[in-house]
């Protein structure tokens, strides 16, 4: 009987340490973002004991991080069933109630998840603070004050400190996130992302070489720990972006660093997701359609993979499928919607709507069109920025109502990076907007309105001498003599002010300048009148519009 039971004893205990082993296994591949290896480990653990907690609830954070959170729920519900570490899951519940929004409900959660520690124990506290650094609106200040309860029972624990790097670094206080990770590192040395971390600190800095050579740190101790090529691809993509000359070069490593992070991973519908992501950042939309494509191949029904056909469709010319996508992408109220979606099927309602073979505009699609950038607006103005070249292809089409309805959008955005030369495009299509053959009486709103364009100009960039004659030219067509005579003569001091070689390249510019002030001041001050006609003749003594008037005047 003693044997039988010695038996039984030796038996659970290696099945204990078996489990054991096959969570850290799990942990470890969710380190490395072998997520789909990871979930087959616990799905197996879970298979072989319904009521292991502790794997329900990695099983389920990695769906919350694959945001698939209806079955990361059915995960941590089955976990708080289990036999074993059940409270585990309470976590997880907790950052689902954090993701609805519900402080309250998710702190009932962390507290029974908490409730009887274990006076050693840390563990529950830093998954706690990642509920709170990894829900859809993170709260990095809550998860500090969790930390520092985890601090305080042992303030040497690698984890800890790793955690309170990310928290750190999640609150942007990069000092006390950098002494986190250094201390993670040099506690634990198998805890290669603390030292990756420390080379994504030198990402946010814009120190680039250094960053680089950090992760070739880590690469020299794991070639095949596969997030530091993801990092790699992000940090060359970033400073391509601020080196415009390497741009090329530097995003064509990206990219491949970026394959080479997936072949360190796994090709999953999520993964391959999170490349579509990176695709659209480096611009790489013919890849883009190809990985839409393979992904459409793996699940026919997932919302995201139309965000990237209708994306990547447009880039590509294929305008008819990036409308249709963007539409059934949008349509679905399930799906969450960003300001870049409506700015793409906005986009591309544009492009359709100009027809450039038959010189045909199609004005209902065009205003669909507008309204959808609009809404793209609206949710993040930043989107501005994808304007300028878009209106600036209508205005070179001489299609000035239209480009103008544009760059209104565009300038709505006081912060954008194009702002000063959209005002001024703006300014210009009213302007010949109300000039067109066809016109029988100029538009006053839309005149003031070049107006306000053209005066926002000269505010920020008072030597801009175009902005100046043509809101005189506005002016003109408003008939408001004195603001005629006010932006000419700006036109001429600040012409002037640049010396001989400014004025001869315009001098076309000066004569319509004199011209057009005399004709504004003939019946007011018939003397000024004339001195203005007779600074025509002095630059072009045959200007027979100057010499008509003057006679006139007599």
């Amino acid at each position: 009987m003693n044997t039988l039971k010695m038996f039984s004893f030796i038996l659970l205990s290696i099945v204990t340490i078996g489990s054991a082993q096959e969570i850290e296994q799990a942990k470890k591949a969710i380190d490395a973002e072998q997520y789909e290896k990871a979930k087959s480990i616990l799905k197996s653990l879970i298979q072989a004991k319904p009521g292991n907690g502790k794997a329900a609830f990695y099983l389920g954070n990695i769906y919350l991080k694959q945001n698939i959170e209806d079955s990361a729920k059915i995960a941590f519900q089955k976990g708080i069933a289990g036999s074993e570490n059940a409270k585990w899951n309470y976590i997880g519940m907790g950052q689902i109630e954090l993701n609805k929004g519900n402080v309250s409900g998710a702190q009932t959660n962390f507290d029974l998840a908490t409730k009887d520690m274990k006076k050693k124990d840390t563990e529950e506290y830093v998954y706690v603070a990642k509920a709170y650094m990894n829900a859809e609106k993170p709260d990095y200040k809550s998860a500090i004050l969790v930390l520092n309860k985890a601090k305080a029972i042992n303030p040497i624990d690698a984890n800890v400190q790793m955690a309170i790097g990310d928290a750190y670094y999640g609150d942007k206080n990069q000092n006390e996130s950098y002494a986190a990770y250094r201390n993670a590192y040099q506690t634990d040395p198998t805890l290669i992302r603390a030292k990756m971390q420390l080379g994504v600190l030198l990402k946010g800095a814009k120190s680039y070489t250094e960053a680089v050579k950090a992760y070739n740190d880590v690469i020299a101790i794991d070639p095949n720990y596969g997030p530091v090529y993801r990092e790699l691809a992000e940090t060359y993509y970033y400073w391509g972006n601020n080196e415009p000359r390497k741009y090329t070069e530097y995003i064509q490593k990206a990219l491949g660093f970026y394959e080479k992070y997936m072949s360190l991973t796994d090709y999953s519908l999520t993964s391959r997701m999170r490349h579509a992501d990176f695709l659209i950042l480096a611009k790489d939309y013919k890849s883009l359609e190809v990985e839409a494509n393979k992904m459409k191949e793996l699940d026919k029904v997932n919302p995201r993979i139309l965000r990237y056909l209708g994306y990547s469709a447009y880039e590509n010319g294929n305008i008819d499928v990036a409308i249709k996508s963007m539409q059934d992408f949008i349509s679905n109220p399930t799906n969450k919607i960003i300001a870049r979606d409506y700015m793409y099927l906005g986009l591309a309602k544009l492009m359709k709507s100009n027809n450039v073979e038959t010189k045909v505009l199609d004005q209902v699609l065009f205003d669909s069109g507008v309204a959808d950038i609009k809404k793209s607006v609206e949710m993040e103005q930043s989107m501005t920025n994808d304007l300028s070249e878009v209106g600036k292809k209508f205005y070179e089409q001489k299609l000035f109502k239209q480009a103008a309805a544009i760059y209104e959008i565009a300038t709505s955005n006081a912060t954008s990076k194009n702002y000063l030369l959209d005002n001024f495009y703006l300014g210009n299509s009213l302007y010949y907007n109300n000039t067109r053959k066809d016109i029988v009486k100029p538009d006053p709103i839309e005149l003031q309105k070049a107006d306000a364009a053209f005066g926002r100009v000269i505010e920020a960039s008072p030597t801009t001498q175009d902005a100046y004659i043509f809101r005189a030219r506005a002016n003109r067509l408003l008939e408001n003599e004195e603001m005629i005579i006010k932006y000419y003569e700006d036109y001429l001091r600040v012409v002037t002010e640049k010396g001989d070689e400014e004025i001869t390249k315009n001098k076309a510019k000066f004569i319509e300048s004199y011209n057009n002030i005399a004709a504004s001041y003939a019946n007011s001050d018939k003397t000024k009148a004339k001195e203005f006609f007779n600074k025509t003749l002095v630059l072009d003594p045959t200007n027979q519009y100057a010499l008509d008037s003057l006679k006139m005047l007599k």
